[in-house]
């Protein structure tokens, strides 16, 4: 069933950073420094807190989609687990910015993140193209 986990922690994720948006909404219109806030947008913290959600969401997404191709296609497919398992390590890269925003911590999870989710889109796309054409 490889896949399936990619599909669950895809949306358990996915929900996560939806309620991570709720929260930069609150910084951004209701907490009482908004104006410190708001001010610098394309700065710092601010611009991190974006960036994690943003990637947070695309790479959910991208695990819901990738599961849901390993299993409808594990059987003409090679190397699922191996693509499997990049893409849940994929979503380290919003959890690494994450912990760089709130922990200070180094980017090395940013990096490994986006290179394991990189190669596990890529890696599928060129397993795609291999799959021989099937017959009605």
């Amino acid at each position: 069933m490889t896949g399936k986990n990619n599909i669950a922690i895809g949306f358990l994720t996915m929900g996560f950073f939806m309620a991570y948006g709720f929260l930069l909404i609150y910084l951004r219109d209701f907490a009482p420094d908004k104006e410190a806030w708001v001010n610098s947008y394309s700065l710092g913290k601010h611009f991190e807190s974006r960036l994690a959600h943003v990637h947070g969401n695309l790479f959910a997404f991208l695990n819901i989609l990738i599961g849901y191709l390993l299993l409808r296609f594990e059987l003409q497919l090679k190397n699922v687990k191996t693509i499997s398992w990049l893409a849940l390590t994929g979503l380290l890269m919003p959890i690494g910015i994450l912990s760089e925003v709130y922990f200070g911590l180094p980017p090395a999870l940013v990096l490994l993140g986006a290179i394991a989710m990189t190669v596990s889109v890529v890696w599928l796309g060129i397993s795609f193209i291999k799959i021989k054409p099937f017959k009605q």
